[in-house]
């Protein structure tokens, strides 16, 4: 092939994000919508973070792993909306070499990451659900560290293999990437290189990680209603189930969009932008909605925390009038 014809990947300097297909009159409204919805991002999931670092009731396993949740969500909303609401407020929309390499990575390695955690976070509501006299010998302090620093590696893993395939491809001289950020699908569709064995080894990637995190999430459930419903008491499996109905709201939104977007054709790039953006910001900004108001210990830690606030404020103010 003619050096007219293609570029490789190692003499590519940057990237132009083509983002949502609209109007230029839009951009400021797409600008406005993803700095609301990172706002809230940062207040809900840094929130959560405070109040459970804060809360002593809250040092639980269970709270552990909704801490490294918000975390997660946090960090990788992040590496996403920062750069697109960039591009939508100025005129250039370029991205460059390195940081197209460290968006996909940093993706990659929090959202398998996630996967994982809520696996680890089905696996904690069985133990203590079902298994509730064992509770603190199955899900000690070791045992969830490791849940978490296992999740991590997972998403370490994945992504170095992931962002390692795709920037071994030869691009062609076309920098445009139909995405609001760098994808491994969009950044495939600009290859000269045969992309088949990539494509398979990303869809087998994909199963690897997503099979077996549904397959312990849906084993779970399973067993907790079983137990549920053997309970004698109302109050009982009502207390369950509210402890549970948190976490498989957020497995459903999450998971629902990443199957969206695996299954739609690549000739639907705007259905995948959506698909993509669900699970890259709608997600984060949901879930501590989700725990906050679904979570009674949650609720009340929030308010224990607000009364400290007016508090202090009010003291601050009768020394300073």
């Amino acid at each position: 092939m003619g050096d007219g014809e293609t570029s490789n990947h190692s003499e590519v300097t940057d990237f132009i994000l083509v983002g949502f297909r609209v109007g230029p009159e839009l951009h400021i409204f797409l600008f406005l919508l993803f700095l609301l919805v990172y706002s809230m991002i940062l207040l809900g999931n840094i929130g959560m973070m405070a109040i459970i670092m804060t809360d002593p009731r809250l040092n639980t396993p269970m709270y552990f792993f909704l801490g490294n949740l918000s975390f997660i969500d946090l960090f990788y909303s992040s590496v996403i909306a920062p750069k697109a609401m960039s591009n939508f407020w100025t005129e250039s929309k370029s991205i460059s070499f390195a940081g197209c390499v460290a968006q996909i990575f940093l993706f990659a390695l929090f959202i398998v990451a996630e996967g994982f955690l809520l696996a680890a976070m089905a696996y904690d509501r069985f133990v203590a659900i079902c298994n509730p006299l064992l509770y603190s010998v199955h899900m000690s302090t070791r045992v969830c560290t490791r849940l978490v620093a296992g999740s991590y590696f997972g998403g370490f893993i994945s992504s170095a293999l992931q962002t390692s395939m795709t920037f071994t491809l030869s691009f062609c001289a076309s920098r445009a990437v139909d995405h609001f950020y760098c994808d491994t699908r969009p950044l495939q569709r600009l290859s000269c290189s045969d992309t088949f064995i990539h494509k398979i080894v990303s869809f087998s990637l994909a199963g690897i990680i997503i099979l077996p995190t549904v397959i312990v999430i849906v084993v779970s459930y399973m067993y907790i209603v079983s137990t549920v419903l053997k309970m004698r008491s109302a109050e009982g499996r009502k207390k369950a189930f509210s402890t549970c109905s948190s976490h498989l709201g957020v497995v459903s939104v999450l998971y629902g969009a990443v199957v969206f977007m695996y299954l739609t054709p690549d000739r639907f790039p705007e259905l995948s932008k959506l698909a993509s953006l669900c699970y890259s910001l709608v997600t984060p900004m949901l879930n501590p909605l989700i725990y906050s108001l679904r979570n009674k210990d949650v609720k009340d830690a929030l308010g224990k925390l607000l009364d400290k606030k007016k508090i202090h404020s009010l003291i601050f103010l009768s020394f300073y009038p």
